[in-house]
């Protein structure tokens, strides 16, 4: 008899266009392997998701920057469809905060953690996080929220320069607008020219102290706090590698027990009165030792399916069973675990491992999107590098001593300007 109230299925509601969110795979794989039906509203025209077998039925999202009344149209058509409650389970940041708002709304076509108000917008909110770690006495870089141009100036400076800027809702920046969440800026005439962008990013900038990567430094911690605010599931781990360099999505990391880190954890799960899933970034400071939490993100981290321990549970089971109100089994620690996503980190998904492997797209049982992921990240990775030797052809082609001459505007008569009111 399984775990599972097969009865209920699970929507996995997902705004972000990004086809290789492998973290997408692994929810739709975990639950479908319970036995659950498992519906997933996003955009996966070309991404390897829609290739899973154990995918039910694809829904079309809402659209690129969706109100939340838009979120509510779209969600109140799927529950239509399946016409029975459902676990709805968001996996980005912005259908976190869609929900959350959403949420007496959607009750009772939907079954959903019982969150303190506004809670799940707060932690994703950079600048408010800021103040919930410092209520919190939880280690966090020190944040200035500038007011003006001026101030970001000045407190780039006071920071010590680099400092580490960032937008407070990244999921408001508009495609193609060339803003990342987070940059790092080198002098105080770019923290000026990156606050003079804030309408156009939708969110308020944010300068934060620089901590330097380096081996071992960057943690994180996936968990799912139950009705009673245990965390269950999940774990802390270690990033060994990211996708960009340095700084991005964890491309390689191991299940490494860190008392510190699980600490810090249950401490501010505990102080928020915090409920559902999370994913927590930390930074070690290598003066201090202390653990920096850089992001709270109110879902599941893509990696999520590294801490799967001997029962097989791992946070998005442990959601779905909770909120069916079925037992979670007790299961022990795997660590040392590894999580590999092959097409940012492919040499390191070649190398054997003792302790066990989680792919991000490869599975014995489900082929289809791990090959369906190389056919498309062959075909994106050729269109960037045409684009770069193109971009270097037209550099090297260009004249040595070309020039840029800006002609002056004609000149408007009195009677013309009348006419064009």
């Amino acid at each position: 008899m399984s775990l599972f109230d097969t009865r209920v299925p699970a929507v996995l509601l997902r705004i972000d266009r990004n086809p290789f969110h492998h973290g997408t795979l692994g929810a739709v794989r975990s639950l479908g392997r319970a036995g659950v039906s498992v519906h997933v509203v996003a955009d996966c025209t070309a991404s390897p998701v829609r290739a899973s077998r154990f995918l039910t039925q694809l829904h079309p999202p809402p659209p690129p920057g969706a109100a939340a009344a838009d979120v509510a149209v779209v969600l109140r058509r799927v529950a239509a469809r399946i016409d029975r409650p459902a676990v709805l389970i968001p996996m980005d940041d912005a259908g976190a905060v869609a929900v959350n708002r959403l949420r007496k709304e959607l009750s009772p076509a939907y079954l959903l953690p019982q969150q303190p108000a506004s809670l799940p917008e707060r932690v994703a909110d950079k600048a408010e996080l800021a103040a919930l770690c410092g209520a919190a006495a939880v280690p966090h870089p020190r944040t200035v929220v500038p007011a003006s141009a001026a101030e970001a100036a000045a407190a780039a400076w006071r920071l010590g320069l680099p400092v580490v800027a960032k937008w407070s809702r990244p999921w408001l920046l508009p495609p193609g607008s060339g803003l990342r969440s987070t940059t790092v800026i080198r002098s105080a005439q770019e923290a000026k020219e990156l606050y003079a962008r804030s309408t156009e990013a939708g969110s308020r900038l944010l300068l934060q102290a620089y901590l330097p990567p380096g081996p071992d430094l960057d943690w994180f911690f996936h968990g799912y706090a139950d009705r009673t605010g245990t965390l269950r599931a999940g774990g802390p781990g270690v990033k060994h590698l990211s996708w960009p360099r340095g700084a991005g999505l964890t491309a390689a990391g191991r299940w490494t027990p860190n008392p510190q880190v699980r600490t810090l954890a249950e401490h501010l799960v505990s102080g928020l009165g915090y409920r559902g899933i999370l994913d927590l970034d930390f930074r070690r400071c290598v003066t201090t030792g202390q653990y920096h939490l850089l992001d709270f993100n109110p879902r599941p981290g893509a990696q999520f399916r590294l801490f799967t321990d001997t029962a097989d549970l791992d946070v998005v089971r442990a959601l779905h069973l909770d909120l069916t109100h079925r037992p979670l089994p007790t299961g022990a620690e795997r660590p040392g675990r590894l999580f590999v996503v092959e097409n940012y980190a492919p040499l390191t998904a070649l190398r054997p491992v003792r302790a066990g492997r989680e792919s991000a797209w490869y599975a014995r049982d489900d082929r289809l999107p791990g090959w369906a992921m190389w056919a498309l990240w062959t075909r994106h990775a050729s269109r960037r590098i045409l684009t770069r030797l193109r971009h270097l052809r037209s550099r090297s082609t260009a004249p040595a001593d070309a020039r840029v001459i800006r002609q002056a505007p004609p000149r408007v008569t009195d009677d013309e300007k009348a006419n064009s009111r």
